[in-house]
Formats: C-alpha cells, sequence, structure tokens
C-alpha cells in the first residue's frame, strides 16, 4: 500500500492570477495615451506655451523695443523678422501668443465655471426653474457673438481681461447646455437617491456628486472652448476691438500686417501660424479627452 501511494504524484498548483482593478482616472488616462494625435498636440502645446511665457522673459529684444533694422526679413539676430517702426517681430508674436493664451484661459475658466453652475442647478431642480434657466441661456445663444462682442468692446480702452470678460459671458451658455443634459441623467441614479434618503442638501448633492460625475463632459467642452476663444478674440483684435496698443495679441498682429501680406509677409504669416497651431493643438487635445472620458469605453478593459 505505501509503495502505490508512494507512485501517485502530487497534485501540482497553479499560480492564481490577479487582476488589479484600475481606477477611473487610470482608464482615462490610458485611452487619452492612446490618441497619437492628442499627445503630439498637448506636447506642442506646452512648447508654445513654454516658448511664449519663458521664452518672451529671455530673449534679447522687448514686444516694444525698436531695433535699428526696420523691415528687414528674418535672420538669426530676427528670427521673424522686423516691421517698418523696427520692432522684432518674434518678440512681438511671443507677447501676442502670451496675451491671447491669458485671454482663452480666462474665458474657458470664467465660462466653464458659469455654465456649469447654471446647467447643474438647472437640471438638479427642472421644472420652472428649469425652464427658465434654460430660456436665458436659449437667449445668450441667439445673440451674435462678433456683433455683441464688438458692440461692448468699443467704448473700452482695449483691457484684455474686459475683453475676455465680455467673450466668456456670452459663450457661457454652450457648457451650461451640455452639463444640463448630464445632471438630468444623473440626478435619477441611486447613489443620489441614497443621499436625498439619508438627508443631504441640495447643495451638498450638487456639488458632491452631480457636478464631480460630469467633470468628464465638463472638462471635454472648457477644451474646446478654449480653441474657439482664441479663433473669437482674434476676430475681434482684427476688427480693431480687441486688445490695443501699446499691447498686442496675436490678432492684432495678424490686422496690423493686413496691408504688408505683399512686401512684408513674416509680418502676417507667423502670427497666424501662431494660431492655426495653437487653434489646432487644442482641438486635438479636446478630441482625446472626449474619448478618453466617452461613457461607451468605460467598460472595456484596456
Amino acid at each position: 500500500m505505501s509503495e502505490h501511494l508512494s507512485t501517485v504524484a502530487a497534485p501540482t498548483t497553479r499560480p492564481v492570477s490577479t487582476v488589479r482593478q484600475r481606477s477611473q482616472r487610470e482608464l482615462v488616462l490610458r485611452r487619452f495615451l492612446r490618441h497619437k494625435a492628442a499627445v503630439i498636440s498637448l506636447v506642442l502645446f506646452v512648447a508654445i506655451v513654454l516658448l511664449a511665457f519663458v521664452g518672451g522673459a529671455v530673449w534679447q529684444y522687448g514686444y516694444a523695443d525698436i531695433t535699428p533694422a526696420a523691415s528687414v526679413p528674418p535672420s538669426a539676430q530676427h528670427p521673424f523678422g522686423t516691421d517698418n517702426l523696427g520692432h522684432d517681430t518674434f518678440a512681438q508674436v511671443l507677447r501676442g501668443t502670451q496675451r491671447s493664451i491669458e485671454i482663452a484661459l480666462l474665458i474657458a475658466l470664467l465660462a466653464g465655471l458659469f455654465g456649469t453652475l447654471w446647467g447643474a442647478f438647472s437640471g438638479y431642480y427642472r421644472g420652472v426653474t428649469d425652464s427658465i434657466m434654460m430660456r436665458i441661456a436659449d437667449l445668450v445663444l441667439t445673440l451674435p457673438l462678433l456683433a455683441v462682442a464688438a458692440v461692448l468692446t468699443r467704448a473700452t480702452s482695449g483691457s484684455w481681461w474686459f475683453v475676455a470678460l465680455v467673450i466668456a459671458a456670452l459663450q457661457w451658455a454652450y457648457v451650461s447646455r451640455v452639463v444640463r443634459g448630464v445632471v438630468l441623467s444623473l440626478r435619477e441614479k441611486e447613489y443620489v437617491e441614497a443621499s436625498r434618503a439619508l438627508g443631504a442638501t441640495d447643495r451638498w448633492i450638487i456639488f458632491r456628486h452631480l457636478i464631480p460625475n460630469a467633470l468628464g463632459p465638463i472638462i471635454v467642452n472648457v477644451t474646446i472652448l478654449v480653441a474657439a476663444a482664441i479663433l473669437v478674440e482674434t476676430a475681434l483684435s482684427f476688427l480693431g476691438l480687441g486688445v490695443q496698443p501699446p499691447d498686442t495679441s496675436l490678432g492684432l498682429l495678424v490686422s496690423e500686417a493686413d496691408t504688408a501680406v505683399s512686401t512684408r509677409p513674416w509680418l502676417f504669416y507667423f502670427p497666424g501660424a501662431f494660431i492655426v497651431l495653437i487653434a489646432l493643438t487644442i482641438n486635438f487635445i479636446g478630441d482625446g479627452l472626449r474619448d478618453a472620458f466617452d461613457p461607451t469605453q468605460r467598460k472595456v478593459r484596456p
């Protein structure tokens, strides 16, 4: 019997494979990194921001400095050439990029914050409150953006923060519409009902549950809003209703070089190229964020 037992092979134990559950943040990051165009655009946008804010501080010329070289084409001394007064175009483009990015980010911050709050409260309370708040948002959406912004900024001295404030006041309704739609769906979820049953206040539910769970669409729309704000500010400055000299922006540089396209094309094409590059990179970043936060992909294992 002992010999028979000794010939029986001992059972082999297979290693147990464990699957680590990834957090939502990790899943979003992995999906975003798979979007190559978005990753490249993010790197380019960060490089543009660093070039504008850091490069402008260390560059040998200031945007208001007048050099002896007037109307010279791009060279080693002046990479983007100079204008008819001797201003270094590279320094002016860096300054214009700074100001345009500051305006766009401020617009996105103000419009995104106000639009999120407006849409969250409207979607949560529904009924008469929702109807009144959304009719106000619809009214803002029907206003011609450039025309109204031009009228409101005409009486100012071209203060960049006032330009940003006017544009933000005309663009928050886009974000509010998106947030309202998401909140209308989220307010019926079980965790909201449980929180309400436990005695949570409406403010607690909105700020603790609804807005954090709507963060994906909010981030995507605010990102797209940055690109739209860049173009709106450019259009206003091109019309002479945005940032005013002695300060400058990319739109103002394009406007001032409009009549010199045939004689000094570098004055027009370099700031124009920065406008196109910034708008494209931000749009691609928005596409990547939209794919990363897409709720239909949340159950797909990466």
